[in-house]
């Protein structure tokens, strides 16, 4: 129910009743009919359900956020820490203070462009956007605010952008080659792990966080490893924190088999330290992405020709691979030996997209066979046409 009343000589309110029962202003008409014009549109939005207590939108966008948006979160820790980043970072700072009510589209989007021309990536201020989106779009189904106030622009200077270049992925030998540069310039685990990325295809937190119970190595050189459903994956946040948490989905929850060799490669490389961890740093410390990458990775895919007096020289052998660029080579020697769709998928991790496919394609035991023995032979191959300089004995058990 909504009401006018006068609260001076030429002024007027409108007083309405929400919800709880307490009764609210709006001051500032400067005629009855203008006051009982804007009543009878408030009882006109309450008659079709649209109604909108006019004083929740003074509530500032922090006073919506922090802390009960956040603690509504359900999503992947290293999710949230993102959100967390780019709220503290670049809307907190803007927005915090200002009225939900205040917040309109295009002022958000001049701050979008505004970001893009202080050097921030487009990839970047979109991420802000949709987290920006998000929010507003929670505040209005609380019925802060009628309506999310920020829509995509569907006009303005077209951006072009450059077609994202393929990932650097690399043959069994470049592999083998990356390998025993990063054992021979960090140490012989760097050239097991670098080994075992390539022939198994997993995520680096798969194998960062891989424990000595989910590595099963057997007498007859046969074995797999277990990428456990909840602590199967080692995640890092932007504090430097580690822990053991769930791998990236559902489907990355899988056991992995191990061709021979790599079952006495990392059969020998257990008796190098006792650490529960399968790989672990030269100080027997948690591996970190950064780190692995910047000691080890790095000079052993790029060689490191441009540094005066190295410890060691090193010949580039992949320029630009990645560990994540491992994951790509081994999808692709699949492909090139012919293994079926569905025990690609498997292997990595992947959901097929034809669902019929997904629930009626199984692995059969001889294609399992044949994936194992392909890669066998991929690394007696790359063994024997490997051109280091370089000590290989960190792999002479395989």
């Amino acid at each position: 129910m909504a009401w006018v009343e006068q609260c001076g000589d030429d002024t007027w309110r409108v007083r309405y009743r929400r919800d709880d029962g307490t009764i609210g202003a709006i001051p500032g008409f400067t005629s009855k009919t203008a006051a009982q014009d804007h009543a009878d549109d408030l009882e006109s939005d309450r008659r079709r359900g649209t109604w909108i207590d006019p004083a929740a939108g003074q509530t500032t966008l922090s006073e919506f956020v922090d802390p009960d948006w956040f603690d509504a979160l359900d999503v992947d820790p290293r999710t949230e820490q993102n959100y967390r980043n780019r709220w503290a970072v670049h809307i907190q700072p803007r927005w915090g203070d200002t009225a939900l009510s205040a917040i309109t589209g295009l002022k958000a989007h001049a701050w979008a462009k505004k970001l893009r021309a202080g050097g921030l990536a487009p990839v970047t201020v979109d991420d802000i956007m949709k987290l920006f989106r998000l929010m507003l779009s929670d505040a209005a189904d609380e019925k802060l605010i009628p309506a999310n106030p920020i829509r995509p622009r569907r006009r303005g200077r077209r951006r072009h952008t450059t077609r994202t270049p393929e990932k650097v992925w690399a043959e069994p030998a470049a592999t083998l080659d990356v390998a025993d540069q990063a054992a021979a310039f960090y140490g012989p685990g760097a050239g097991v792990l670098v080994v075992t990325g390539g022939w198994t295809g997993s995520r680096w937190g798969e194998l960062a966080g891989l424990r000595r119970p989910n590595l099963h190595l057997f007498d007859d050189d046969t074995g797999d490893l277990v990428v456990d459903p909840e602590t199967g994956a080692l995640h890092e946040d932007s504090t430097g924190k580690l822990w053991l948490g769930p791998p990236k989905t559902e489907e990355s929850a899988r056991t992995i088999s191990l061709p021979p060799f790599l079952v006495r490669l990392l059969r020998a490389h257990l008796e190098t330290h006792d650490h529960e961890h399968v790989f672990v740093s030269l100080d027997g410390q948690l591996l970190r992405r950064s780190n692995f990458s910047r000691r080890a990775m790095r000079p052993a895919a790029d060689g490191n020709l441009q540094v005066r007096n190295p410890r060691i020289r090193l010949q580039p052998a992949c320029a630009g691979l990645t560990f994540h660029g491992l994951r790509h080579g081994h999808k692709t020697w699949m492909i090139a030996d012919g293994i079926p769709e569905i025990a690609q998928s498997v292997r990595l991790g992947h959901v097929l997209k034809d669902k019929i496919q997904r629930t009626y394609s199984h692995v059969a035991d001889e294609v399992e066979a044949r994936l194992l023995d392909h890669l066998q032979a991929r690394w007696e191959k790359a063994v024997a046409n490997a051109a280091t300089n370089h000590d290989t004995t960190w792999r002479a058990a395989a």
